[in-house]
């Protein structure tokens, strides 16, 4: 069989692998009900999504002519670098900064792993998902997060 789209082919493998690999880890958890989900309800859910999309990127990878084959560019390594570094930073400062302090810098971090940044759009974007974080989950949610450091009160 022959790869027409060398992008959606290794996409859809990537996708379906780590679907597969949220469904098998969620199944350490317990399920729940529809009425009362436990933890494992939602990640082995989407994980399922997940493989499945991957499933169906693989297959037009394989069926659908693509012009010129679809080729797989470089590897953007930096752009990757700069986000993996940003997220696990995240990570560390939330515990020792709270969300307030620790959610713009993770921002504007992730926005330097972009060819076109702009620190005006990285202090917006980081301003108005710093107030959506804090809506949904100290609010909404009522999670237990630090939203300041320790000793700052809040």
């Amino acid at each position: 069989m022959k790869i027409k789209s060398q992008k959606d082919f290794w996409s859809g493998l990537l996708f379906i692998g780590a679907g597969t690999a949220f469904a098998w880890g969620a199944t350490h958890y317990r399920f729940g009900s529809s009425a009362q989900p436990g933890p494992a309800y939602f990640p082995f859910g989407l994980g399922l999504l997940l493989a499945l999309l991957g499933g169906i990127v693989l297959f037009k990878a394989l069926t659908l002519e693509v012009e010129g084959g679809d080729r797989f560019g470089r590897w953007a390594l930096r752009p990757w670098l700069v986000t993996v570094a940003a997220v696990a930073g995240f990570g560390w400062l939330l515990p020792r900064l709270g969300l307030i302090i620790a959610m713009p810098m993770l921002v504007a971090a992730s926005a330097l792993a972009g060819d076109e940044f702009r620190w005006q759009e990285a202090l917006i974007n980081a301003a108005v998902l710093t107030l959506a974080c804090w809506a949904i989950f100290a609010l909404g949610l009522k999670l237990a997060l630090p939203l300041w450091p320790p000793g700052w009160g809040g």
